[in-house]
């Protein structure tokens, strides 16, 4: 695949700044670097998006995760290899990511088994990573950004 174009966020320098802003800012907030790797990539999963999977799996590998929990990611429901902690952000991020399936995007029942295992500002970060996660998505799923990418 060929993208359309060069990633819209480096055709528009000035962008970066705001997207290191919210990475950083998700990342400071003591939520753990796994977790927010495992959000990343069951949002890019569900958005189709091909850059975002593919860099996302790269980066829990690196960081140690197992085969098992990156392949298993898509069907954590039904896997042991996850803590209620990571199914409770999984499920977040489904929902998040998925605001048009249902009348209550976010349903009650699900935010309270976040709040259980994070803190306000870690739901701040988890939050604002998803949202940036499906920015990323957005971006690169409108513009055919290939997989493979070296983001750095």
């Amino acid at each position: 695949m060929q993208a359309r174009m060069t990633n819209p966020a480096a055709v528009l320098p000035e962008a970066m700044k705001g997207i290191n802003a919210l990475y950083k800012a998700a990342h400071s907030a003591g939520v753990p670097q796994s977790t927010l790797e495992l959000v990343h990539l069951r949002a890019s999963q569900i958005n189709g998006c091909s850059a975002c999977v593919d860099s996302g799996a790269r980066a829990m590998r690196k960081g140690g995760e197992s085969d098992e929990r990156l392949f298993s990611v898509a069907a954590w429901r039904e896997t042991d290899y996850f803590t209620e902690a990571e199914r409770a952000a999984l499920e977040l991020a489904e929902c998040a990511t998925r605001l048009a399936d249902r009348p209550d995007p976010v349903p009650d029942h699900v935010w309270e088994a976040a709040a259980k295992h994070f803190g306000e500002a870690e739901l701040a970060a988890l939050v604002l990573w998803i949202a940036t996660t499906n920015f990323f998505n957005r971006l690169n799923a409108t513009t055919r950004q290939p997989a493979g990418q070296n983001w750095s």
